[in-house]
């Protein structure tokens, strides 16, 4: 009867999520609820926003500590009902495994002589220099989109890529085809010197820049422009033949007058025996 897969995510050093699913024997009517508590408060503290989701219980609490620091005390979660029928579950999380950020926000694409330059801020939760993050981009190919990370405050790449960060962090890529359009996203990650986390950030919003020649109209064009010059060079040759009619008209063949006229006197004797 007691929850069971207890999974826990601390998003963004600001809130954790918890999920569980409902024990094997537990009635439909069970109302499982959430309680948790870490060294610094005086009285555990009760979850009061509870979601269901396919089949999972959950509940989101906000979780800050006073200090960012690079490590923090012990998370307890109890989850239990009021019934004694449903065995209660106690489990202990260590923040720093479970720590999750938030997306990459204000990704914003400048174009410079061809060069294109990409930005986004910092999070605000994290210290300073705690997060690695992973750019990619493309030019429509998803299977040959490429991955960089940006892991110091100046980062260059074999492919002379080069990553800087100042207040926010950017990426210059040299070198771009100005006829192809580039689609890019980022997501972060913490750092292993600073968490034992393994999970990555969602990916942010994506943003594309440049302009690419849609298939359908190329393929039209490829349709067309043939088209288009056999019918030109058709009225061409019809325009040039009547100009050449116009300015050298045809020589009457000598041949064909003799014939005309011997043929006319020919008749004439017939018509004056009818008459």
């Amino acid at each position: 009867s007691a929850a069971a897969n207890l999974s826990c995510v601390w998003h963004n050093l600001e809130s954790m999520v918890c999920t569980w699913r409902a024990g094997e024997n537990a009635s439909r009517d069970t109302n499982y609820t959430l309680s948790y508590w870490f060294d610094g408060l005086k009285d555990s503290k009760k979850c009061r926003n509870y979601f269901m989701h396919q089949g999972l219980y959950g509940c989101t609490f906000n979780l800050r500590f006073p200090n960012i620091t690079r490590s923090y005390p012990v998370v307890r979660i109890l989850i239990r009902d009021h019934s004694e029928d449903i065995r209660p579950v106690c489990a202990s999380k260590n923040p720093t495994t479970i720590v999750k950020p938030a997306p990459p926000g204000q990704l914003t694409l400048s174009n410079v002589k061809d060069e294109i330059y990409v930005e986004w801020s910092e999070s605000e939760t994290f210290p300073e220099n705690c997060l690695v993050y992973e750019v990619q981009y493309h030019t429509g190919d998803l299977n040959a989109a490429q991955i960089i990370q940006v892991i110091l405050h100046y980062f260059q790449l074999p492919t002379s890529i080069i990553i800087i960060t100042i207040s926010c962090v950017a990426a210059h890529i040299p070198s771009v085809d100005p006829k192809s359009k580039y689609t890019f996203k980022v997501r972060a990650y913490p750092k292993p010197e600073c968490y034992s986390s393994h999970l990555y950030s969602d990916w942010s919003e994506e943003k594309s820049i440049g302009e690419k020649m849609d298939s359908t109209f190329h393929l039209a064009l490829l349709i067309t422009m043939p088209l288009t010059v056999a019918v030109s060079t058709i009225i061409l040759l019809v325009y040039l033949k009547r100009l050449q009619i116009l300015i050298l008209p045809p020589i009457p063949d000598p041949r064909e007058i003799l014939k005309r006229m011997f043929g006319e006197q020919s008749e004439d004797p017939q018509v004056s025996e009818k008459l």
